[in-house]
């Protein structure tokens, strides 16, 4: 696969989206939802297809040729995943079924057994509810305490707040590296340094960058980082933790069950190395094979050109909306360029509920987000009930912003026209 012509990358992988070629309520379908979920290209789909119609077998447990191509394509896997965040080890990549349960282990492997009264755990308002409420049973549970880094002016992380709430209690930093509402792109290489001078551990929630720009944990220097394959152009239902070798190794088991375990006797068990400590039971084969050959086509790209294009996307988007006086766009601008922030925008429309922009929208065959997309806490600090979200991926176009503008002026002139 070579992305070298000089067409606009969308183009050149369209084709390769299935799903993309179909009409909605009569209308060429345009997918704006990027940031819920990606397209998944036919590379993945063969791949899924291919494990269930020639290699359908557990993984680990066998010595038969099925087991054997099935483990070797599983762990095959894992490989692509710690070569795509650059970790030192691929026993740092755990498999898990999405990014809220690798959160999850972290917080009942580490924070439940770490953690006690008094202990701060910092967190920011733009948090999505999965690097919220985890936190939120470790405080409830330990006596831990939570504190919220706030917003500056042009709606991104308050650096120079999150300073002054740093101390020798805090004990851990979790923080999304980019925000599914604001766009804003987080520094989480300074956000852990800061909070490393403190001796405390830092969580990167990463399931808005994975899939758009290139990440390397190594120079982050995170204790953990997250992801959702979902969102990267693999199958629902498998994600990943990178954890630090070390700090995983002293981490107790999440699950208990098969597959994690070393020795077993009725009354105690001793537990498998990393990464199999932490994946008890039947694992998301296929899910994982799949979100291998997601990493394979990303990789083929090339995450900068990725990163490139969908900034070019990204300034396009940010001049055809300011073409409509009603909206208003949360979080910061992007540069002239369009980088800066994630290819995003979160908005309202004067008075028209979001819900039912999106509603008219889709007759358009124009797929939008609405609602407070997993950060509540966030839109009541912008004193907004819901917005709605246009999220664009490298596999959108200009033309596609075109056709989304303008079905949303007409949108809003319906709608003023209705209540004006």
């Amino acid at each position: 696969m070579a992305f070298t012509t000089a067409k606009p990358l969308a183009h050149l992988v369209r084709a390769d989206f299935p799903i993309l070629q179909q009409q909605i309520n009569g209308k060429p379908l345009v997918y704006l939802d990027n940031a819920a979920t990606s397209q998944k290209p036919t590379a993945v789909l063969e791949a899924l297809r291919s494990y269930y119609e020639l290699d359908n077998a557990n993984v680990h447990r066998g010595v038969h040729t099925l087991s054997s191509r099935a483990t070797d394509a599983y762990e095959g896997a894992r490989d692509k995943v710690a070569a795509f965040v650059n970790a030192a080890s691929r026993q740092e990549i755990i498999y898990t079924r999405n990014a809220s349960e690798a959160i999850n282990l972290v917080a009942y492997a580490w924070g439940m057994n770490t953690l006690q009264a008094g202990d701060e755990i910092i967190l920011t308002v733009m948090e999505h509810h999965s690097n919220l409420i985890p936190w939120q049973f470790v405080a409830q549970r330990t006596g831990a305490v939570l504190k919220f880094v706030e917003l500056t002016e042009t709606e991104e992380f308050d650096f120079e707040q999150y300073l002054s709430l740093l101390s020798d209690k805090t004990k851990l930093v979790s923080v999304v590296h980019v925000s599914n509402t604001l766009g804003c792109i987080n520094p989480v290489k300074e956000i852990t340094a800061a909070a490393h001078r403190y001796g405390a551990r830092v969580l990167i929630d990463a399931c808005q960058s994975a899939p758009h720009i290139p990440l390397d944990v190594q120079d982050i220097d995170c204790d953990w980082l997250v992801a959702s394959g979902h969102k990267m152009c693999a199958p629902t239902g498998i994600g990943f933790l990178y954890g630090k070798l070390a700090l995983l190794r002293a981490m107790p088991p999440f699950l208990g069950g098969g597959e994690m375990i070393a020795d077993v006797f009725l009354d105690q068990a001793t537990y498998a190395d990393l990464p199999h400590k932490f994946e008890a039971g039947t694992p998301a084969i296929a899910e994982a094979i799949g979100l291998g050959a997601a990493i394979d086509y990303l990789s083929a790209i090339g995450m900068d050109k990725i990163a490139n294009y969908e900034h070019e996307l990204t300034a396009y988007l940010f001049e055809r909306l300011a073409e409509i006086p009603e909206v208003r766009i949360y979080g910061p601008r992007p540069k002239a360029d369009g980088s800066g922030r994630a290819a995003l925008a979160s908005f309202t429309a004067g008075d028209v509920h979001p819900h039912d922009l999106s509603t008219i929208l889709d007759q358009a065959g124009v797929a939008i987000r609405a609602g407070h997309h997993c950060t509540q806490p966030l839109h009541r600090y912008l004193k907004v009930q819901s917005t709605a979200r246009a999220s664009l991926y490298f596999y959108n176009t200009r033309e596609e912003i075109d056709v989304f503008i303008q079905a949303l002026k007409e949108a809003v002139e319906f709608f003023g026209t209705l209540f004006g």
